[in-house]
């Protein structure tokens, strides 16, 4: 009888956690980290230079899509996703994939000036997102996938075009390291002499702000091309 009733309650306990659509599961978050996106709306999101959301720019099946066939560039030239808030030292995890040829990239460090600076990239340096196979930086050393985009290349760890990668970006204190599906890919300083040597044998030279603010938003770049981006937490530091 102790047994039937033991059964009973086990059954009784199991079906009172059944999640449904209008009892939805609590999805308890990592401690200390908060999510960037609640796969719903891109609240705590705006285009570059704006106020408001780029058309191009919007939620599909849980993740934000920038739709390269509705890329719609304001009249500076942007259609780039940015944070509202600044991060200085930071820990950042984002899942990304990208269609057949696509390129795009994850940029930090952005000043929003779109007066100043015409485009993200003239101040925040990007982690590469890259169809490697398919897309023509993928036959430029240090423009692959995972790479500090035309500063260092890292080993060739993305997974085949389509499929779901994960990305972290750590800055913290003068040290940089990138992540790609859980492998260290980029190990950097930055502020430094190195950083500064880097920078200067980079095309971003041309640019004088370019790397030199450490503050600043992080950026999903819109580049024309489809690409897919979701579960994106971030942890200060």
């Amino acid at each position: 009888m102790k047994l039937f009733s033991a059964l009973v309650i086990s059954a009784i306990t199991l079906l009172s956690f059944v999640p449904d659509k209008d009892h939805p599961p609590v999805i308890k978050k990592e401690k200390g980290w908060t999510s960037l996106f609640n796969g719903k709306n891109l609240k705590g999101w705006h285009t570059y230079g704006k106020k408001t959301v780029n058309a191009s720019c919007f939620v599909d099946d849980g993740a934000i899509l920038l739709n390269g066939s509705k890329h719609y560039p304001d009249e500076h030239g942007s259609a780039d996703l940015l944070t509202d808030k600044e991060y200085e030292n930071f820990h950042l995890k984002i899942d990304w994939k990208i269609a057949p040829k696509g390129n795009s990239g994850i940029l930090f460090w952005v000043q929003e000036d779109s007066v100043k600076y015409k485009e993200t990239y003239f101040t925040g340096p990007e982690m590469q997102v890259l169809d490697n196979d398919g897309h023509p930086d993928g036959k430029i050393i240090k423009h692959r996938a995972g790479n500090l985009y035309d500063m260092i290349a890292g080993p060739d760890v993305v997974k085949p075009v389509g499929e779901w990668n994960t990305a972290e970006i750590i800055s913290n204190k003068g040290k940089l390291e990138l992540l790609l599906n859980g492998v260290t890919v980029v190990s950097t300083t930055y502020g430094d002499d190195n950083w500064r040597t880097m920078v200067a044998g980079s095309k971003f030279k041309r640019w004088p702000d370019f790397g030199t603010i450490f503050k600043g938003h992080i950026a999903l770049q819109n580049h024309g091309n489809d690409v897919w981006y979701k579960n994106i937490m971030i942890k200060e530091l």
